[in-house]
């Protein structure tokens, strides 16, 4: 990877392509975290690419690529959900996701959907894209503290979700064994 940005600096099309292939699936999740709408996520990547295209030059070090490609990625994304909340109701700003995945993968996303944005990306940068508080600080440009008790009031809002979906689900249970049981004295 080291190679490749260090191709792409001197201005290598072909090395700045498949860098942003390479990073691709990590901004499509951390833009989706934001945005939640693909066209919007869309115009956010391009933005992106093309912002770092243009300003590769002002990368400090090769190490860093990511971190820098993921805050630029961010700002982008913030701006577009400005521009959208002043043109679009709050209710369409706010629409589920849906993708064709696994339950778990839904869980997960209904479980996201359900925090608040400042919470959110820092769960995604932290458990899917796998970077350190001190990166998160970095990237989101907030002190190490402040990331990690927004992780530790993630983890506590996610536990609390789990647990009520827990009850819930053993409410409908009990509710259907109860049904169950009425429809059986009737025989």
């Amino acid at each position: 990877m080291n190679l490749l940005i260090k191709k792409a600096r001197k201005h290598d099309k072909a090395a700045f392509q498949r860098l942003m292939e390479q990073e691709g699936s990590s901004m499509y999740k951390v833009a989706k975290a934001i945005l939640k709408n693909d066209e919007d996520v869309a115009d956010a990547m391009q933005e992106t690419a093309l912002a770092c295209w243009e300003k590769i030059d002002t990368l400090k070090k090769d190490k860093h690529f990511k971190t820098w490609l993921i805050r630029i990625l961010i700002n982008n994304c913030n701006a577009i959900y400005r521009q959208r909340a002043k043109t679009v109701a709050e209710e369409a700003v706010s629409e589920a996701w849906t993708q064709d995945e696994g339950y778990a993968d839904v869980e997960w996303q209904s479980f996201l959907n359900c925090m608040d944005e400042k919470y959110r990306v820092i769960i995604m940068l932290y458990y899917v894209q796998g970077f350190k508080t001190r990166e998160i600080a970095k990237i989101l440009q907030l002190n190490e503290n402040t990331v990690r008790g927004r992780l530790v009031t993630a983890r506590k809002k996610l536990e609390s979700q789990y647990i009520e979906g827990e009850r819930t689900v053993q409410r409908m249970e009990f509710e259907e064994h109860k049904k169950f049981c009425v429809a059986e004295r009737r025989v």
